[in-house]
């Protein structure tokens, strides 16, 4: 269950976007037919409802809403790789897992949420190295996915690969500087490898932010003192 939670809020504003991409000028969809990677308005809906029954361990519905939305579009990507990852849950047909989701990733290739699952598919098999690759994979088309990056950062973590650890949470402080964790993290990357001297100077510029005043988060005294 955890090991998907982490997804959602991205796969929600994707779906999002695509909605929208379908509303101008008519549905994609409609124009696609069958082959069409993206959902007219109703199946996206459809499809938002499998990831949350996925997420509160309803998998037998998720599966019955997945097969339904499979069934008008039987070659939607991500619908393939998302009832492949449920059935991942289910211990009768967990064998099947992979070979909905390899479908969902050969129907499109393109989708940074069909390689985030497949990599979410392999991390809870503890197949570190191949999560790690699918990770890359879907960061290659959506660089700055802000939830891809903190999986592979803590997949990194997991397989000891502190270089990778470094490389990610640097990339991740990039894109929200205003937020301590990334700080911390990113700190806590030098120290992992050793470069001590650097992780201390991480943690005293981020204190000079907020002496300046350029930090937006609402800090606690006693928590800056800590640190």
């Amino acid at each position: 269950f955890a090991f998907f939670s982490s997804c959602y809020s991205y796969c929600q504003s994707y779906i999002h976007s695509r909605n929208i991409m379908a509303s101008k000028g008519g549905s994609a969809a409609a124009s696609g037919g069958a082959n069409s990677q993206t959902l007219p308005t109703k199946e996206a809906t459809m499809f938002r409802s499998v990831i949350k029954l996925y997420e509160t361990k309803q998998f037998k519905k998720a599966l019955k809403t997945a097969d339904q939305i499979l069934k008008k579009y039987p070659n939607h990507g991500e619908t393939l790789a998302m009832k492949g990852l449920t059935l991942s849950s289910i211990p009768e047909r967990k064998s099947e897992a992979h070979e909905f989701v390899r479908a969902g990733l050969k129907a499109d290739m393109k989708s940074h949420v069909c390689w985030h699952v497949y990599g979410l598919l392999y991390r809870a098999e503890r197949e570190y190295r191949e999560a790690s690759k699918a990770y890359l994979q879907a960061l290659r088309i959506d660089k700055d996915n802000l939830q891809i990056l903190r999986d592979l950062a803590l997949l990194q973590m997991q397989s000891r690969d502190y270089e990778g650890f470094e490389n990610t949470r640097r990339r991740i402080l990039n894109l929200k500087p205003n937020q301590k964790i990334n700080w911390v993290a990113f700190a806590l990357s030098y120290h992992l490898l050793g470069n001590f001297s650097s992780a201390i100077q991480v943690l005293e510029t981020y204190e000079g932010t907020l002496k300046e005043g350029t930090q937006t988060e609402e800090e606690d005294p006693y928590e800056v003192s800590e640190l």
